[in-house]
């Protein structure tokens, strides 16, 4: 049958999927709207197939709360190169998956997989958006928080390669909201390793102390002051790695917790951080 040019126009607007693809589809379909649609989900899920083998290592990571800051996400996804991270279709994709874990409040990728969003499924949605960019497109992982007390605060960086989330304890003001973006942007600046030093595990202190003393040792240290350098550098390790002893980066000379203590006794809140999450793209999961 003749298919015209406004019903591939059309398919086109409404997949994004190739002219020539759109065309293809109609004709398979005689012209079935709705089966032309599935026959390129098909197509693209076919596609995705073939390149279950590549590396998708680039994409974008999105952090986000709600507006009452109750309830947050984060997640990764990924492509193959920096062009598709960049494009309309691959941030639309993100966009949609974020929504997505909003909506069903899970920490369950298979359950995402399975959601559908305005009838179609995440893996449908996943399959289409790999056929419309041409590339392997994967979510890598998710990340959902609700707060029974205290707010919620995000910082995505220029370009959306890392973003972090923060969990503070006190009242929502505009200046702890601040605090909390600060803070936010801090994690990201900074990959502290914890929120207090009661979130490093005993065995990593141990690590870096024998490695402190195997190379005091090797620079022939005495023995009577090695101990004493070693309990310096371990303060040094916690300094840079826990949030609260971090240099604040906004204002050099003075510590996280300085600056949270400031901001609580302005205000009369009582701040603290309660939890901290960052993603950073492309890195190996634990």
């Amino acid at each position: 049958m003749d298919i015209s040019i406004e019903q591939v126009k059309a398919l086109r607007n409404k997949t994004g999927a190739g002219m020539m693809d759109c065309k293809q589809a109609l004709v398979e379909t005689n012209g079935n709207f709705e089966k032309a649609i599935e026959y390129l989900r098909k197509k693209g899920a076919a596609t995705s197939q073939k390149r279950s083998e590549r590396i998708a290592k680039e994409g974008l990571i999105v952090a986000k709360t709600n507006a009452e800051r109750n309830e947050a996400a984060i997640i990764e996804v990924n492509c193959e190169t920096d062009f598709v991270g960049k494009s309309d279709a691959f941030k639309d994709f993100a966009e949609k998956i974020s929504s997505s874990v909003f909506e069903l409040k899970t920490n369950d990728l298979a359950a995402l997989m399975s959601h559908k969003l305005n009838g179609v499924s995440i893996q449908g949605l996943l399959d289409e958006t790999t056929g419309k960019v041409g590339e392997k497109v994967e979510i890598k992982r998710i990340k959902y928080q609700k707060a029974d007390d205290g707010f919620f605060c995000d910082y995505n960086h220029l370009g959306n390669k890392v973003a972090s989330l923060v969990q503070l304890k006190g009242e929502k003001t505009e200046q702890g909201i601040t605090l909390g973006n600060d803070l936010a942007m801090q994690v990201v600046a900074m990959n502290p390793l914890s929120v207090d030093r009661s979130g490093i595990p005993s065995a990593k202190i141990e690590s870096e102390k024998d490695i402190y003393k195997a190379q005091l040792q090797n620079e022939k240290k005495p023995e009577n002051i090695i101990e004493k350098i070693v309990s310096n550098k371990v303060e040094k390790f916690y300094q840079e790695n826990v949030l609260t002893e971090q240099e604040f980066v906004k204002e050099p000379g003075k510590s996280v917790s300085d600056v949270i203590k400031a901001i609580s006794k302005e205000t009369g809140k009582d701040y603290g951080v309660k939890s901290m999450i960052r993603f950073q793209l492309g890195e190996t999961l634990s």
